[in-house]
């Protein structure tokens, strides 16, 4: 009997499921999708992805956090589990020197997150947390105090971290924290592995958990977390063609959900939580933090996908390489970019300036095709319709409510940084967006280069680089670029993107940093065009960029 109980520990401490164990109790609906983290996943190989089998006490992967209205929504992310072992995950505070208990929450087998919320947190202080999972496993952080009073607030932002390199990463890591910033934002494809979520969004948790250990972090899913190349959601619909351009998704809604609930389930209630096609949820919502307000959209979930519906202008129905093709010709009644339920709530956050000075919108991509070169020199696209640039009227009508809200607007997914200003009716009468790069970008990068070589009108006289100014993009939108960082002159546009946000001045700092730069060496420098500093008022949109040296 002492034998078979220290054979069965072995096997725990080493992570492996002791023989004789129950059968999980239900099969995952969607067949091959998540399979190394699903069923019976001890009997299957190795993950390539992230060792699963870890040993007990380690099966707390990390937390991530967001706090907002006095609420505290934190999701506990766990390694797969076996059968046997307890759903339950606790969180406990840290008061007068003892651990006490404030709730419990039951650990989904799907993705292995588990939800707690505290609604009564005391806002005035930090306060270290601990979450438990049976006797053995915990993990420890802290809740931040809130920033209200405070006169500057920073916003680190990034976006595709590619499995193109699964190593860790200790130059973001090191910075990151040398930075301190308020609130981490992922804009999205945490996870490249498109029939793998959970193993990883496991491995992204590792590579980056020391940043959210401490901080609220925002993190939005986008076309490669939910398993497409593409996504143009089509509220819900089910794709019809490959690679999806016809609208909707790929995967079993279960397995959506599942990433959404992985990657959004800590976010603030959604404001409008109607579900869409299939069950699949929505989480667009808002978070405040000190004296800004953060919007945080859903690029993708309404967005009508352009096969079927519009003149096919190239072999792929999301590609436009004619020159001479008539922008109007895609701009047709009846097709979607935000829905009109995500517009109605930026409208009513746009006119809300209670308790905030300064607003700002996080969504996945920007609103332009600010991109000419795609994957290589010699691709050269008129337009790419993944992107919110189309369709243009939709398009028109977000940055309208952005600029109402004195917003900017901080997005990633474009393997290309770049900061411009929108133009609606005319050039510069919209709002700032500033466009991350990507942290892995050595599959698919992206260049910005007018293929005239011409500055545009009204360029910037300070700018290093050579093409600035007014332009009209693939599809005939207004922007005006300030600065880009293509992947030449022997990097690859790898980085990340800091924003300082000042209440009193009502501006916002744009900084874009390297992936391999120390940002605590004094002689570290930035992506050559940046920081830039820019106005934040709904009644100046016209007020001008300043290159900060």
């Amino acid at each position: 009997m002492i034998l078979a109980l220290i054979g069965s520990l072995t096997l725990a401490l080493a992570g492996q499921q002791p023989a004789g164990t129950a059968p999980p109790p239900a099969l995952v609906p969607f067949g091959e999708l998540d399979s190394l983290c699903t069923n019976d996943w001890w009997n299957r190989e190795p993950s390539p992805i992230v060792e699963t089998r870890v040993p007990r006490g380690e099966v707390i992967a990390f937390g991530i956090y967001t706090v907002h209205a006095g609420s505290l929504k934190l999701s506990a992310q766990l390694f797969p589990l076996y059968p046997d072992e307890t759903r339950t995950v606790r969180l406990e505070r840290l008061r007068d020197g003892e651990w006490i208990e404030a709730g419990r929450a039951q650990v989904n087998d799907l993705g292995w997150p588990a939800l707690l919320r505290i609604d009564d947190r005391d806002a005035t202080r930090d306060v270290p947390y601990q979450l438990r999972h049976s006797e053995s496993a915990a993990w420890r952080g802290t809740i931040r105090r809130d920033s209200v009073g405070r006169n500057q607030i920073t916003l680190a932002a990034l976006s595709c971290n590619s499995s193109f390199d699964r190593g860790a990463r200790p130059n973001y890591v090191r910075n990151l924290l040398w930075h301190d910033p308020g609130l981490v934002f992922f804009a999205g494809d945490q996870s490249y592995d498109h029939r793998q979520h959970t193993a990883a969004w496991l491995k992204f948790g590792l590579q980056f958990r020391e940043v959210f250990r401490d901080r609220p972090c925002v993190t939005i899913p986008d076309d490669h977390d939910v398993g497409q190349s593409n996504l143009w959601g089509e509220s819900g619909k089910v794709a019809g063609l490959p690679g999806s351009a016809d609208g909707g998704y790929d995967h079993h809604p279960e397995y959506v959900r599942m990433v959404e609930r992985c990657q959004t389930a800590h976010l603030p209630d959604p404001v409008d939580p109607r579900p869409i096609g299939q069950g699949i949820g929505v989480y667009f919502t808002n978070l405040r933090l000190g004296g800004v307000d953060f919007a945080i959209l859903e690029d993708r979930k309404f967005e009508s996908g352009p096969a079927g519906k519009i003149p096919q202008q190239s072999p792929r129905p999301d590609h436009i390489t004619d020159p001479d093709y008539d922008p109007k010709s895609i701009d047709l009644e009846g097709l979607s970019l935000l829905g009109e339920r995500q517009l109605a709530f930026l409208e009513r956050w746009a006119a809300d300036r209670a308790g905030t000075r300064i607003k700002v919108v996080l969504s996945q991509t920007g609103f332009c095709g600010a991109a000419h070169l795609h994957g290589d020199a010699t691709n050269r696209l008129f337009a790419d319709l993944d992107s919110n640039g189309w369709p243009q009227s939709g398009r028109d009508r977000a940055p309208r409510l952005i600029r109402a809200a004195g917003a900017v607007h901080v997005a990633g997914d474009q393997h290309l940084a770049t900061v411009l200003q929108h133009g609606i009716d005319e050039f510069r009468d919209g709002p700032w967006a500033f466009v991350v790069p990507a942290g892995v970008n050595s599959v698919y990068e992206r260049g910005w280069h007018p293929a005239d070589d011409a500055p545009g009108a009204n360029r910037d006289a300070d700018s290093p680089l050579p093409f600035t100014g007014d332009y009209f993009d693939g599809f005939g939108n207004r922007i005006t670029m300030h600065s880009y960082a293509n992947p030449d002159a022997g990097f690859d546009g790898e980085g990340y993107g800091l924003i300082r946000f000042d209440e009193a001045a009502r501006e916002a700092t744009f900084e874009c940093w390297t992936r391999t730069v120390d940002v605590s060496d004094p002689a570290a420098r930035q992506f050559v065009g940046w920081p830039i500093t820019v106005p934040m008022r709904a009644d100046q949109p016209r007020g001008r960029a300043r290159l900060v040296t």
